[in-house]
């Protein structure tokens, strides 16, 4: 199957990556990216400075589902504004472009706690995006909802980085679903709900990525 990759350079989408391009399963992966990717025989790899340039692109390849772990912070867009693109109209955006192709199959990492009628920020758009992708139709939708993610990213996030640590700190004592979700474990979940294509829309809990 074609598999269409949006975030492959996040930590999250950088794992599918690597676990996507070593799995027969996959015959192709389609990854737009804002930066060049390591050549790979089954990578296609569509560059701009702006992601949304690349839906066409992305779409003419055809392919049978997507996998998005698109996601940045505040800090790092520098606005609510630009942290909305990123986190709800991007992956919207590709969403529709790729329903509209005929792709049945949508899987989408978004966080434990998203809600669409939160009062903080970060929730409410996470719960926004979950909410619009689930208004385009997909026969298959996968929502992943992780707690904080694990592993080593190529940015710092001081504040997240201190969660982090308090929370392996307290990982044996903390219920399940408030764990450390590694990022490897996520890639892999976004990947077999992507082959799996199960009907109707699923929820995989940050209890159930470790």
């Amino acid at each position: 199957m074609k598999l269409l990759l949006l975030g492959a350079t996040g930590l999250v989408g950088g794992r599918a990556l690597q676990l996507a391009l070593s799995n027969d399963a996959f015959s192709e992966v389609i990854a737009p990216t804002r930066t060049p990717l390591a050549a790979h025989a089954r990578l296609v790899n569509p560059v701009a400075s702006r992601l949304e340039d690349l839906v066409p692109a992305c779409i003419a390849h055809r392919p049978d589902a997507v996998v998005c772990a698109l996601g940045t912070t505040q800090a790092k867009a520098g606005s609510k504004e630009a942290f909305r693109h990123v986190d709800l109209e991007l992956p919207v955006a590709f969403g529709q472009a790729a329903h509209a192709a005929g792709v049945g199959t949508y899987v989408i990492v978004t966080a434990m706690g998203a809600s669409a009628s939160s009062l903080f920020f970060y929730p409410r758009t996470k719960g926004e995006v979950e909410r619009d992708v689930r208004a385009i139709g997909f026969h298959s939708l996968t929502i992943c909802r992780p707690s904080l993610i694990g592993g080593e990213r190529n940015e710092e996030r001081r504040a997240e980085g201190m969660a982090l640590t308090w929370a392996r700190r307290l990982g044996p004592v903390l219920p399940a679903r408030w764990r450390v979700n590694p990022a490897a474990a996520i890639a892999a979940a976004l990947l077999d709900a992507a082959i799996a294509a199960k009907p109707g829309c699923h929820f995989i809990s940050s209890d159930a990525m470790h």
